[in-house]
């Protein structure tokens, strides 16, 4: 029995260590059956395998009004001793809640949560945001990209596009992703 549970364990880790989390955002350049070619925002050429169901979903240009009582992700950083928004994006309800470092630019944090209230400042709207465990208050400055997003499908797939997704790397280097996110009209996914 002791060994059973010794295998489960290891058999646990090595598909924790097989699969890690892959942020890429960047440009399409091709699409070939399910491999999307893209130029990564750091000008990689990398190679995203779509699963046979991948869900694609459309940018578009929204208001933060629009969004107020939805889930939202804010990218900010401290600026002067307040937190400011570099972009508001509608997100889906399962992405995890919170507040915490992100990777869109050193130091950036990244807050999921509800978007309860909206006040005119001096700079722009203060948004709160209330999550479980905390809640936090962010200035969105006028001309701060702000994005919901339209279903779409792999038709909107094209070269040009400015893709976003959170795909996953295997343990052989290959990456998969199973959703993303693809500009539509100029308008941007996070990024």
């Amino acid at each position: 029995m002791k060994r059973l549970a010794v295998l489960s364990l290891i058999l646990i880790s090595s598909l924790a260590v097989a699969q890690t989390p892959a942020r890429v955002r960047g440009t399409i350049t091709s699409l070939d059956g399910d491999v999307l070619s893209v130029k990564s925002r750091e000008g990689r050429d990398l190679k995203i395998h779509l699963t046979s169901n991948v869900g694609v979903t459309t940018a578009k240009a929204t208001t933060l009004e629009e969004l107020k009582g939805k889930y939202v992700g804010v990218t900010a950083m401290n600026k002067g001793g307040k937190m400011t928004a570099l972009e508001v994006h509608a997100i889906p309800p399962q992405a995890k809640p919170g507040h915490f470092p992100w990777d869109l630019q050193p130091d950036s944090t990244m807050t999921n949560a509800n978007l309860d209230g909206i006040a005119q400042t001096s700079g722009g709207n203060e948004i709160t945001l209330n999550y479980q465990g905390g809640s936090q208050k962010i200035l969105v400055p006028p001309g701060t990209p702000i994005v919901a997003f339209d279903p779409g499908s792999r038709a909107d797939l094209k070269p040009g596009e400015w893709i976003w997704t959170n795909a996953r790397q295997e343990a052989d280097g290959k990456i998969v992703s199973e959703r993303l996110n693809v500009s539509k009209g100029g308008v941007k996914p996070p990024h």
